[in-house]
Order: C-alpha cells, then structure tokens, then sequence
C-alpha cells in the first residue's frame, strides 16, 4: 500500500494531464500530497520529505501557471515537475537523509535500521529513484525539443524507468538479505 500512496499523486497528475489542463493536474496532485501526509499523520507516523518536496513542486508550478504565466505546453510542464522532483531526490542524498529511508525505518525492527547496510542501501535506493527521475526528464526534454519525436516516448520512457525503480526497491534488500544475511531493509514496501 506504501508504494501506491507515494506514487498516487503522480499518476494521477499524469492522467489529469490527459484530461484537462496542467494547472488543475498539478493543483490535485498537491491536494493528494496533502491527503497522504494527513494519512501518515494520523496513523501515527513521519512527514516524509518525498511529500513535502511533492506538495511544495506541484503547487509552486501550479501557482507559476495561475498567476505569472499560463502558456507553458504540457511537456514543458512536465519538465518542470521533472525538474522539481530531482532536486528533492539529490537534495534528500546531499543531505544525508535519502528520502527512502523514512519509508523504510517504518516498516523495519529498530535492530534493523542500526545495521550499517541499512543507510547504505537507501542511499543506492534513493540512487535507483533519482536515476529514474532523471531519465524521465531526459526524455521529456527530448520531446520538447525535438518535435518529431512522438509524444508518447516520454510516456514510455516514464513508465519504464519508475516501474524499473519499483522492481529494484522491492528487489534489493532481498538481495542484501541472501548475499549478507541480515534482514532486508525496505525502503518502499509492496504492501
């Protein structure tokens, strides 16, 4: 359920994109930022810096477009979120706190998290994540800058790279687990 919440409000600015303009797919993705914090809240938990790094992208793209400029294309846009979402992952890493590792230090033993393995494999989990942020991004650009290429590559391109940061989250600390024997250090869990 965790990977879901955290991925829901881009899929649903991806869709609203499809559907209607980029001002109101940003503004729900927000609100759907905000839900999700309100939801780890009150089951007791942290305010994740993917969240609020989330909220703040969408509504300060959402409120460039509604007050200074609302002429930017939708591929533009979305190279903008793109933009946005890589600085919350790198700033995440050059602060010392990957972003993945509030997801994980819920749903681990505290014997767990003290393991030195524990932040390393968050760091190269937060790695797999920015690594796909910027691939979407590449390709976003790509579009935009090269008109025949079809707008679907960006969409492909975006799917590809998140479901394969999905498949390495999942797969990684059980990777960890056989190869050092310690238990597995998720970072996104599937449930």
């Amino acid at each position: 359920m965790t990977i879901f919440l955290v991925l829901a409000p881009y899929g649903a600015f991806a869709t609203l994109m499809l559907v209607t303009s980029a001002t109101v797919s940003l503004l729900c993705a927000a609100l759907i930022c905000l839900g999700i914090i309100a939801f780890d809240i009150a089951r007791g938990r942290s305010i994740k810096i993917l969240a609020v790094g989330s909220v703040i992208v969408f509504a300060a793209i959402g409120s460039y477009l509604t007050f200074i400029d609302a002429t930017p294309s939708a591929v533009a846009v979305k190279v903008a979120v793109d933009v946005g979402m890589l600085v919350v992952s790198l700033g995440s890493i050059l602060a010392g706190h990957p972003f993945t590792r509030q997801y994980a230090l819920e749903e681990v033993d505290p014997e767990v998290a003290k393991l030195p393995g524990f932040t390393q494999a968050n760091y190269l989990i937060t790695w797999a994540w920015t690594g796909a942020v910027l691939l979407m991004l590449i390709s976003n650009i790509a579009v935009l800058y090269v008109p025949t290429l079809p707008l679907w590559t960006g969409l492909l391109v975006a799917f590809a790279a998140r479901n394969a940061a999905v498949c390495f989250t999942r797969w990684y600390p059980h990777y960890r687990k056989a190869k050092y024997g310690a238990p597995p250090a998720r970072a996104l869990p599937s449930h």
